[in-house]
């Protein structure tokens, strides 16, 4: 019997996580019809795939091209795509702009916690290390049907974070406004799962590392 070797198994991994993750669109629109309701919304004016408060892990001077992953810090196939972006990074970090978006899956019973946690980082400049804590670590802590609170109070103390500010911000109900801002936002941009990429505001669906490096190069030329 042929094994397929290690990359290949990942790459579809990854593939079925997706169709896994995606399996949220009842979940998503009760949510939405709900916010609709709502009398105000988070997310100001019309949807935009890019604000200029989005969270940027890269942004070099001049770029052309600019990469947004919508996301969810508990599914699995957003973890699964995350060593994919990192060496993206690497290899386009002096040419596309990487944007970082929030889009906690509310079947997900600490996603939108985890988010606040990494918006709280964010406010203490932090934010790049929180998003890379929860993926390193998601094995540990997904899919667990309890409050995760003191989880994620203990990465931040890891990152040397003033714990009483980011205790004070992971509860302001602004954090929580700016992380419905990004769903909202997404919601109105199509994004039914999690991750969604957009390359120049247009949604694509990758299947792992080729296929995004094929839509940068394709945009870069």
């Amino acid at each position: 019997m042929t094994t397929a070797p290690p990359r290949a198994r990942r790459l579809r991994l990854a593939i079925t996580l997706a169709a896994v993750c995606a399996v949220v669109v009842t979940g998503i629109v009760l949510v939405a019809r709900e916010q609709r309701d709502a009398p105000t919304s988070a997310a100001p004016g019309p949807a935009a795939v890019v604000r200029p408060d989005s969270h940027r892990l890269d942004a070099p001077e001049g770029a052309r091209v600019t990469l947004v992953e919508f996301l969810d810090f508990e599914c699995e196939a957003c973890a699964a795509m995350y060593p994919v972006v990192e060496r993206l990074r690497e290899e386009y970090r002096d040419r596309v702009t990487f944007v970082v978006r929030y889009f906690p899956v509310p079947s997900h019973f600490n996603a939108e916690r985890a988010a606040r946690a990494v918006e709280a980082a964010a406010r203490q400049g932090r934010f790049e290390q929180m998003y890379q804590q929860m993926f390193r670590t998601q094995a540990g802590w997904g899919e667990r049907r309890v409050p995760l609170d003191e989880v994620f109070r203990g990465f931040a103390r890891e990152l040397g974070l003033d714990m009483a500010a980011f205790d004070a911000d992971y509860a302001d109900p602004r954090v929580g406004e700016r992380v419905r801002a990004d769903f909202e936002d997404g919601l109105a941009l199509g994004v039914r799962g999690t991750p969604t990429f957009f390359v120049d505001g247009e949604p694509i669906v990758p299947n792992g590392y080729e296929s995004l490096a094929e839509a940068l190069d394709a945009a870069l030329r």
